[in-house]
């Protein structure tokens, strides 16, 4: 017996093969004895693993997959199903903001047309101011003394200022013609509505910590800049500061006092809505025929039709999840 060494044939370590002297083995013979000999003499192939990090697997390329690649795969798994009278309801607080914003332009209306001298408008915003401030004491959780105290205090300086300032509004646009004013008022208000924040308030109630959005900034921003060109078409000062000071009531104290009534009690905040809703087609109905019918068939398509919208959309979305998701931190961090 000797020896014989046969050379390598595959990628691993060269085998050894014990023939007697003068046996003639053709290629394919060794390669045969060659194969039973790997497959009794060495281990397997180690398994595929699915790793994040690591470097390449021996014996496997970087790309490689096998069919337990897809295992963990998760399909609509955060997909909320929603309920569409849910979503009726949440959509009343869009179309009670909407009413209110139509109620300013309606004040705006009459007070360009004379029925509402200035006397009027101040009585009209004392009344808002303290029906405002007896809506939060019932409504609001963590409402001190000390902080309604200081919320006085600022809207004491607050209407301070605006009414030093009143001068400037007056005259701030004289050089504008009429028709420019109109169109960049409707153009502010339209991108008021669009960015507003309906789920909050960019004043925000006590022991609330988020801070305003962007868009919330710029939707507050292009309603006041909207109260400013139209202060500056009437007649007198006072007129001025009662308009501004009006606005500025509705558009940043309005959203927290609903937001309070809506979190004390949503049943409230339904009817409260419903009668604003009211009120603000019925004012309308009495100036102009025509807008009593494009603001109920808004309100119908706010309402009605985009809830419904919302939920044949629903059937369309498609999320996968996996194991390669980024990791999602389970608590917040706050400063």
């Amino acid at each position: 017996m000797q020896a014989k060494w046969v050379p390598e044939l595959r990628d691993y370590a060269p085998s050894v093969l014990i023939v007697p002297v003068g046996t003639k083995l053709d290629f394919l013979e060794l390669y045969d004895m060659e194969s039973i000999m790997s497959e009794t003499s060495f281990p397997t192939q180690p398994k595929w693993r699915k790793v994040a990090f690591g470097g390449m697997q021996p014996g496997f390329d970087d790309n490689h997959t096998d069919e337990s690649f897809l295992e963990d795969m998760i399909m609509n798994a955060n997909v909320v199903k929603r309920d569409l009278l849910k979503v009726i309801l949440d959509s009343v607080s869009i179309s009670q903001y909407i009413c209110t914003v139509c109620l300013v332009v309606l004040v705006w209306t009459y007070t360009l047309k004379s029925p509402l001298n200035e006397n009027s408008l101040l009585v009209l915003n004392v009344s808002l101011l303290g029906l405002g401030f007896f809506t939060l004491l019932l409504t609001a959780d963590m409402l001190s003394f000390n902080l309604l105290l200081s919320y006085v205090l600022k809207i004491s300086f607050f209407i301070t200022g605006l009414y030093m300032l009143s001068p400037i509004y007056h005259t701030l646009t004289r050089s504008i013609s009429s028709d420019s004013i109109w169109a960049l008022t409707v153009s502010l208000l339209i991108i008021h509505l669009f960015l507003h924040n309906y789920s909050g308030s960019i004043v925000k109630a006590p022991g609330t910590l988020e801070n305003p959005t962007l868009t919330s900034n710029i939707s507050l921003n292009a309603s006041i800049v909207a109260s400013l060109l139209i202060a500056s078409r009437l007649p007198s000062r006072l007129h001025v500061f009662a308009i501004v000071l009006f606005s500025l009531q509705v558009f940043l104290f309005a959203p927290l006092v609903t937001y309070c009534v809506k979190k004390y009690s949503f049943r409230l905040h339904l009817c409260f809505s419903f009668g604003l809703m009211v009120l603000t087609l019925v004012l309308i109905y009495q100036l102009h025929t025509l807008l009593f019918l494009l603001l109920l068939a808004v309100l119908i398509f706010v309402d009605l039709v985009c809830p419904y919208w919302l939920l044949q959309l629903q059937e369309y979305k498609f999320e996968i999840n996996g194991p390669w998701d980024e990791a999602k931190l389970c608590f917040a961090i706050t400063e």
